[in-house]
C-alpha cells in the first residue's frame, strides 16, 4: 500500500478506542493526525461502511467504534482502506514478445495476493485493543 489511508485509519481508529465512550468528532480527531478534517471524514465514512464506525450528526455529532476493539482486528481495518497492491503495481506494457515479459504480470499477480494474504493473516493476530494498550 503505497500511501497513508491504513496508517491514518489505525491512528482514528486508536483514537476512538482509547475514548470508547464519547463521539469524537473529526475535528477533533484531525488535531491528532495534524491533517485536513474532511480527510478524517472521508475515512471514517470508509471505516463506518466497514461496519467498523457508527457515527451521529448535529451538534452532538462524532463517530465511535461499532464495536469493543477487542472484537476488532487490524486486518478489518486493513481491509476497508486497502485500495492497492502492498507491492506496489504491475508493468502496464512489457514486451510480449520478450520471455520475462510476456509472464511477468500473471507471476506478479500471484506474488501480490501471496503478499497481501500473509498481510492479512499477520494483522488478524492482533487486535485493536491490544495495538491501543501501547499507548497509555
Amino acid at each position: 500500500m503505497n500511501n497513508t489511508r491504513f496508517a491514518t485509519a489505525v491512528h482514528i481508529m486508536t483514537i476512538l478506542s482509547k475514548f470508547p465512550q464519547e463521539f469524537l468528532t473529526s475535528d477533533w480527531i484531525a488535531g491528532s493526525i495534524n491533517i485536513n478534517p474532511v480527510m478524517v471524514r472521508k475515512e471514517i465514512g470508509v471505516l463506518k461502511d466497514a461496519g467498523l464506525v457508527i457515527s451521529r450528526q448535529g451538534k452532538i455529532g462524532g463517530s465511535q467504534l461499532s464495536r469493543n476493539a477487542s472484537e476488532i482486528n487490524l486486518s478489518e481495518i486493513y481491509k476497508a482502506v486497502k485500495n492497492s497492491e502492498v507491492l506496489g503495481k504491475k508493468n502496464l506494457t512489457p514486451n510480449p514478445e520478450c520471455p520475462v515479459g510476456k509472464n511477468i504480470n500473471s507471476k506478479l499477480d500471484d506474488l501480490f495476493k501471496e503478499t497481501d494474504l500473509l498481510v492479512i493473516q499477520f494483522l488478524e493476530t492482533k487486535s485493536l485493543k491490544e495495538f491501543t494498550d501501547q499507548f497509555r
